[in-house]
């Protein structure tokens, strides 16, 4: 080695690439050291000016997008929201008589808890009537409870002698409206029923429609000419869910909401089963229902439920 310098050959590769040794001018192939300044200035160079170029293009993308947002923003100013929260029940009733009123194909609904109130009968009548007289198909799902309610099944009477079609399940979900695949409603809050949502949303509707179809697949249809006493399928169907509710420790009362009956009558069918399994708690009885296999089934079978166990239990719904 001469001081001062190194052979070519000998330069570590890092060096070389960090600019750190040149080659000499000279033929004798030899390198010299660089400042490590200069030489960081050169290996760096590269690097910020392509950093610089991609800030640049940062900054002008950034720029059309921004001026693209400001014309996407007005333009959906000016369309329809596929969800809207509307609050207050005259808010709501509008709303609603507003779809309605407007529907030209199919309307179906969802209506979970049991009897409805009259003055909600009166309204939902003058809604349904002028409907089925266009030629407009209406469905319409409750729960079990309503074939012991009689301003409801008068007013099922009126609306399937025109034409509309009506089932009922045991338990199902919340409440729900669609008018013609294009609008659909339900509410916002289990407790209060002062705040619902209205949706457009294609895909939210599709879901919600596609949930009501396999809910009325397995839903029994309604004929109100048979009166107010429960067929043997429907009161298995409802026995099921409130044995399953309470081997799951389910309380009367929340039972009594998920099915729309009272807690006088949910209390009533626990008592018939109990006094048929001789049991003598609620505890016990859990026990022999979930060793017995009666709950094990999908209700399909008449003698497969626990209504096979006990007679009618005659209630207030």
């Amino acid at each position: 080695m001469i001081e001062g310098n190194i052979p070519l050959e000998s330069v570590p590769e890092c060096l070389k690439r960090l600019q750190l040794l040149v080659e000499s001018q000279s033929p004798d192939g030899r390198a010299f050291p660089v400042p490590p300044v200069i030489a960081a200035e050169a290996a760096l160079r590269p690097l910020e000016e392509t950093m610089a170029r991609l800030r640049r293009e940062a900054a002008q993308i950034r720029a059309a997008v921004g001026a693209y947002d400001s014309v996407y923003s007005e333009v959906r100013s000016r369309e329809e929201q596929p969800l809207t929260v509307i609050r207050g029940t005259r808010a709501i009733s509008h709303a609603l008589e507003a779809a309605v009123s407007g529907c030209a194909g199919e309307l179906i609904t969802a209506q979970p808890g049991g009897g409805r109130p009259a003055e909600l009968l009166r309204e939902a009548l003058g809604r349904s009537l002028p409907l089925l007289a266009r030629g407009v198909r209406q469905r319409t799902l409750y729960q079990h409870s309503v074939r012991t309610h009689r301003p409801t099944l008068a007013y099922i009477r009126r609306i399937t002698a025109e034409g509309a079609e009506v089932r009922t399940l045991a338990e199902m979900f919340d409440r729900l409206i669609i008018c013609d695949q294009a609008v659909a409603f339900i509410p916002t809050c289990e407790e209060t029923a002062d705040t619902a949502m209205e949706i457009r949303h294609p895909a939210l509707i599709r879901y919600l429609t596609v949930m009501f179809e396999r809910h009325w697949a397995r839903a029994v249809p309604v004929d109100p000419s048979a009166g107010t006493q429960r067929e043997a399928p429907v009161l298995d169907d409802l026995q099921r869910v409130i044995l399953r509710a309470m081997v799951e420790g389910e309380t009367d009362e929340r039972i009594a909401r998920r099915i729309g009956l009272s807690r006088r009558t949910v209390v009533a069918h626990i008592r018939k089963v109990s006094e048929h399994f001789n049991s003598s708690s609620r505890a016990q009885l859990g026990f022999l229902l979930a060793s017995s296999g009666l709950l094990d089934g999908d209700g399909d079978d008449e003698r497969s439920g626990p209504g096979a166990v006990g007679e009618t239990v005659s209630g207030e719904g």
